[in-house]
């Protein structure tokens, strides 16, 4: 048995994940200064800080503007930042994807456009396509985060749903040359998937986007569905010339965050069972499936041995059943409570690295193998509270959240087991 205080552990871990994917690492990927203007536009959770970490390391002048959530602004001079709603779109999104726009019209070939992106851009840049509302693309959003759809199904929609993503950001900066620094949230690192690739070629169509809306059975608003329909102009592809002026550099991924928790856990003397960047699915079963290699762990020491972390990031989805508070990590470790059962010496962490899980003031959530147990003590129901997906309302009955705050980054999930 290891001597390792469990909870504080896990923190440590999920701080040295947080720690390496921050916007710092921006300064190792900047193009030069051009010959005239430099202009920044962005967005997402991460855009403010990546904003004033530019302004720092900028050789010359800077202007601009980016949009984040709200309660994610940082104090910037030069660039301004202004907030918007996520996930749900308002019209400060649309407003800000409007002053974006502007900022980019009208430049030179001698100019340059810096895009800073993360996740959360996609709700954060809303710039309905012509005769769709504000209204008709909060409820296409709203319908898509409540089906369970994927990441990439949902950008499916939301690209064609848009005047800005997709590419056509891109397109607009033209003639300028245009360089993204990204922080990717998304599995594979798709510059199409992060903030729905207003700046990257778009492989996705508008039969791809009608084919989502098939399988989960949506019903649009009917001004989506008609534009939906008439495939009026695509989203420029790979390949495009019109894309030729334009580069995309990755500056944190979750995969390098998991690999600097795998690290620090090594040094600290686990045996690190790493499960890679792409964890997909319902949370749930993901849970699930997190429990029985811990199972294989504690029975037989085996793929690796006591004292082990397993880690693994992605991001997986919570198809709406209840109406209980909690994002997909409250839910995943929830289920993973549910499914040890209280097996001894296991404990773990959950939590989306952007502090923010799902909605709620929290990044996730602490287990320990007494968590089914207090929680009964207290007469709160593991299973009525999964069914209702309130994760959240389950974990802050026993002071089990883990709260926080926002911090500028956001490269994914987080999901750590420790095994003492």
């Amino acid at each position: 048995m290891s001597d390792l205080d469990p909870q504080s552990t896990l923190r440590r871990l999920f701080d040295a994940a947080v720690a390496s994917a921050m916007p710092q690492r921006l300064a190792d990927h900047l193009p030069p200064p051009p010959k005239g203007r430099a202009v920044v536009v962005g967005a997402g959770k991460a855009a403010a800080a990546m904003a004033r970490e530019l302004e720092r390391v900028w050789p010359g002048e800077l202007s601009g503007v980016v949009a984040t959530r709200y309660g994610h602004a940082v104090a910037t001079e030069r660039i301004a930042v202004l907030e918007a709603a996520h996930p749900v779109p308002d019209e400060a999104g649309s407003a800000a994807a409007r002053r974006i726009l502007e900022a980019v019209s009208g430049l030179t070939a001698d100019d340059l456009v810096i895009c800073l992106l993360s996740g959360g851009g996609s709700a954060l840049l809303t710039l309905p396509a012509r005769g769709v509302s504000l209204e008709d693309k909060q409820e296409v959003s709203r319908q898509l985060l409540a089906c369970g759809a994927g990441i990439d199904e949902m950008n499916a929609v939301r690209k064609h749903l848009s005047a800005i993503k997709g590419g056509r950001l891109a397109l607009a900066c033209a003639p300028a040359k245009l360089v993204t620094l990204a922080i990717s949230d998304v599995v594979g690192d798709d510059p199409a998937v992060i903030a729905s690739g207003p700046t990257a070629a778009d492989p996705s169509t508008y039969a791809d986007a009608r084919a989502v809306i098939a399988k989960y059975g949506l019903t649009l608003p009917p001004a989506a569905a008609a534009l939906l329909a008439a495939e009026p102009d695509e989203t420029p592809k790979p390949g495009d010339p019109r894309l030729a002026h334009a580069e995309y550099r990755l500056i944190a991924t979750p995969q390098l965050a998991l690999r600097a928790a795998a690290a620090e856990a090594e040094r600290l003397g686990l045996n690190v069972l790493l499960l890679g960047d792409s964890i997909e699915g319902e949370a749930r079963e993901a849970a699930k499936v997190h429990a029985g290699i811990a199972r294989q762990i504690a029975a037989h020491g085996s793929p690796v041995a006591r004292p082990a972390l397993i880690l693994s990031g992605g991001e997986t989805t919570v198809t709406l059943r209840g109406k209980g508070r909690g994002g997909r990590n409250s839910e995943f470790l929830l289920s993973l409570a549910m499914a040890l059962n209280g097996l001894p010496g296991i404990y773990a962490l959950a939590a989306d690295t952007d502090g923010i899980d799902g909605s709620e003031d929290n990044a996730g959530a602490l287990m320990a193998p007494d968590t089914l147990a207090r929680a009964a003590a207290l007469g709160v129901d593991a299973g009525a509270r999964l069914a209702d997906n309130d994760g959240y309302g389950f974990f802050a009955a026993l002071g089990d959240l883990l709260i926080t705050g926002p911090t500028h980054t956001n490269v994914n999930d987080f999901r750590a087991i420790l095994l003492l």
